[in-house]
């Protein structure tokens, strides 16, 4: 862990989590047939970011030791993970929430943690599902479903 960089990134990501915040309050409060408006997702984003750079920054004032080595930057996982992202967001609407969401993680934790592939499945179904059941029956909100052809 490089402490300067992780306070830069902290307060980095504190900003942004703080806009996110201020921003979501001047979005609509409510969409057509649902009753969780757009507005609610970014504003539980930003605060979960600025919680988590406040924790960043934090554990900080703990590290033991600069560490002087290299770093060495892995380009491929990267690029993979960022295709990944540009593909699932251009999927989301064609293919559905829970197809593109569980092709999007298990992709990533394959590009991340190479096996263990019962987990990466497991954990991107449940992941998927569960996030679409608590959004669309409990938040009663939309969600791109399942695609016309299934």
């Amino acid at each position: 862990m490089n402490k300067k960089f992780d306070r830069i990134a902290a307060i980095i990501f504190l900003i942004i989590g703080l806009t996110f915040m201020i921003e979501s309050r001047g979005v609509a409060t409510s969409a057509y047939g649902s009753v969780v408006g757009p507005n609610v997702f970014p504003f539980i984003l930003g605060c979960i970011l600025a919680l988590l750079s406040f924790r960043l920054f934090y554990e900080t004032f703990f590290y033991k030791q600069e560490n002087t080595d290299t770093i060495q930057f892995n380009y491929k996982r990267f690029l993979i993970v960022l295709v990944s992202a540009i593909m699932y967001a251009l999927l989301l609407e064609k293919i559905g929430f829970i197809i593109s969401s569980f092709l999007f993680l298990l992709i990533c934790f394959q590009a991340l943690d190479r096996g263990k592939w019962l987990k990466s499945i497991t954990i991107s179904l449940g992941y998927s599902i569960i996030i679409y059941f608590v959004f669309v029956n409990v938040m009663k909100g939309t969600l791109p479903g399942w695609p016309i052809w299934f």
